[in-house]
């Protein structure tokens, strides 16, 4: 059988719509018998799809416990099929918070009516295998025991809140319980192709003679023949297009930019390796030139001692009256240079 795909906001809309199958899909992920519902005016449809990506419902709903004893409470539905931002979600509970609608009794009786965060999610959590994840307070003692008397006090309730997270992508078509069987409906295994996402192929004798999921497969089989929907498909696809075509040319961008940081980087380091090279031969060079200047010196001072022995045995070979030619053949240096200390 080819369905309307209840991951788009509209096919879900459309679903949610019927009381009757919110109390079927409410029941199974609450795993409580909820007797009523009715969706509530701050249900936002996204149609300004240039900002929004997450699609919200609220639903006030009537549940019964074991003991038969009813309890209403707020149920919040978000919807996304992009990763969370989480900024948004947040910012949406604390509209709830604020919200006085959401609150029963009168001055100092009041309290606000229980919470439950629903998060239906096209995308995975983490590292999170389940399916489905309950997040669920608890109150403890500085031991972390378990607190059970008195926590029904509407100072608990009203300022905490319950949470449902469902990872769409992680239904894979597995049916073990009651909660997986109605879930399957969102199995994206389903589709019928990567270029037709608008429908998916159930087969309806999984769900034969089940009076809760009957309804919901002929609401869908009703999605997928209603005009309207189509067209709002369609207008979900464009968004959704241009998204991944703007996340596409981000990633590019930031590929780009990642690329460029490195180069510049490794130019730098090469500048820094070209200047550290010209440092160290600046530095060899002044070690050749001192050298250089060692040597001369030495060699000057070499010099002036070679002077100052030949002078001094000149003068000590005119002193026994020893001839200046003498001298000058005995040493083996120039006459002029002997009659010249000797003139001194």
């Amino acid at each position: 059988m080819i369905v309307a795909n209840p991951i788009y906001d509209v096919v879900f809309k459309y679903l949610m719509e019927d009381e009757r199958i919110a109390r079927t899909i409410l029941s199974a992920l609450l795993k409580k018998d909820v007797v009523e519902v009715h969706m509530r005016r701050n249900e936002y449809s996204n149609k300004s799809r240039d900002t929004l990506s997450i699609f919200r419902i609220d639903f006030g709903a009537t549940i019964r416990d074991e003991q038969g004893k009813r309890q209403t409470i707020l149920i919040e539905i978000q919807k996304t099929q992009v990763d969370s931002e989480l900024l948004r979600f947040r910012q949406y509970l604390g509209a709830q918070y604020g919200n006085k609608e959401n609150m029963e009794g009168e001055g100092r009786s009041s309290c606000a009516l229980p919470m439950v965060a629903v998060y239906l999610l096209g995308h995975t959590v983490g590292s999170i295998e389940a399916p489905v994840v309950y997040v669920d307070h608890q109150v403890y003692d500085y031991d972390r025991n378990v607190v059970e008397g008195g926590i029904d006090d509407p100072f608990v309730g009203s300022l905490t809140h319950d949470s449902i997270i469902v990872q769409i992508p992680r239904l894979h078509g597995k049916i073990n319980n009651r909660l997986d069987k109605v879930l399957s409906i969102f199995d994206q295994t389903r589709v019928l192709s990567k270029k037709d996402q608008q429908n998916i192929d159930i087969d309806p004798s999984v769900y034969s003679g089940d009076a809760e999921m009957e309804p919901i497969l002929r609401r869908l089989l009703e999605a997928s023949c209603d005009s309207d929907v189509r067209r709002e498909m369609d207008v979900e696809d464009e968004f959704f297009s241009v998204l991944k075509s703007r996340e596409t040319e981000i990633m590019e961008k930031d590929r780009q930019l990642a690329e460029s940081i490195v180069a510049v980087k490794q130019a730098e380091q090469r500048q820094a390796q070209a200047e550290q090279q010209r440092v160290q031969a600046e530095q060899q060079r002044e070690q050749a030139e001192e050298r250089q200047a060692q040597a001369e010196e030495r060699q000057a001072q070499a010099e002036e001692r070679a002077e100052r022995v030949m002078r001094n045995s000149v003068t000590a070979l005119l002193k026994k009256q020893i001839t200046v030619e003498d001298i000058a053949d005995l040493l083996g240096i120039d006459i002029q240079i002997v009659r010249q200390i000797a003139s001194e």
